[in-house]
């Protein structure tokens, strides 16, 4: 799922380099659809996971605490 927005820097500063190494490092089915930049498709993916963390939306399909609930 991807978001609407544009990743904060905040989320974008904790995407490591090694973390975008080893999502680079695409799974099978990444592979047969194929990247033209596996580096840049990795940093993007783990920037929108990582605002989702900081910032979850319920809305967009974000986790809600049990007083979020009716």
């Amino acid at each position: 799922m991807t978001s609407t927005q544009d990743p904060t820097p905040e989320a974008r500063a904790n995407v490591t380099e090694h973390n975008v190494g080893t999502r680079a490092d695409l799974l099978p089915e990444e592979r047969a659809v194929g990247s033209a930049d596996p580096e840049a498709q990795a940093a993007a993916i783990l920037a929108e996971s990582e605002e989702r963390t900081l910032h979850p939306d319920a809305d967009e399909g974000g986790h809600r605490t049990s007083e979020e609930t009716v």
